[in-house]
């Protein structure tokens, strides 16, 4: 369970958002939308405790993130909008480092096999400097067929990809609320989920 008790975000003067205040459970996605500088990357920022909020308190499980800091973030994974490689590094070294860092197992094996299900076979072992805009995108994005965390926070994840690497990721956000865990997302496009599966949308 992930909750906001009357958040409030401020940059400088300006108030961007007050009194968010909701609940999203296990297995249920929630979508943020809003215009540009509306405090969208500042929330998520909040959810990963990355910033204090001005007002309220972000609780995960019941308890507010502080106390429960190194344990939270063994349970969450963030990926932000900007695709954060390592240029001099290939995909699978970028993804295997990335993986690592986070206390997760990733042997070359799934490794591999992550990049593939992202339509990057064959591309494996090129530098990050030499891929596309949207193959870079997917490259960090496979990281999420390789975690076990129960939260995924990830800020505008669709961006730079074409149809094809859209209906990966849906597959792969659709599993991770089957098995009861928790989406939080910034999109500027629909986010076409199964009905089936709850969704909360949050409009800044």
């Amino acid at each position: 369970m992930l909750e906001f008790e009357h958040l409030a975000c401020r940059r400088g003067r300006r108030l961007l958002f007050r009194g968010l205040a909701m609940r999203v459970g296990a297995g249920e996605l929630l979508r943020v939308t809003g215009a540009n500088g509306a405090g969208k990357t500042s929330l998520l920022r909040m959810i990963c405790g990355l910033m204090a909020p001005a007002e309220g308190r972000v609780l995960w499980q019941g308890a507010p993130l502080a106390p429960q800091r190194e344990a939270y973030h063994r349970q969450l994974l963030y990926l932000g909008h900007a695709a954060a490689l390592k240029d001099e590094l290939s995909a699978l070294e970028n993804l295997r480092t990335a993986a690592q860092l986070a206390g997760e197992r990733c042997d070359d094996g799934s490794a591999r096999a992550a990049l593939a299900q992202a339509g990057l076979a064959g591309r494996e072992a090129l530098p990050a400097r030499v891929l596309s805009q949207g193959q870079r995108r997917r490259a960090v994005l496979a990281r999420l067929a390789l975690t076990a965390a129960p939260l995924w926070v990830l800020d505008e994840p669709f961006n730079a990809l074409d149809t094809a690497a859209t209906g990966w990721l849906l597959g792969l956000v659709e599993t991770q609320l089957r098995r009861g865990g928790l989406v939080v997302l910034t999109s500027h496009q629909p986010v076409a989920l199964s009905e089936a599966l709850p969704q909360q949308r949050l409009e800044l």
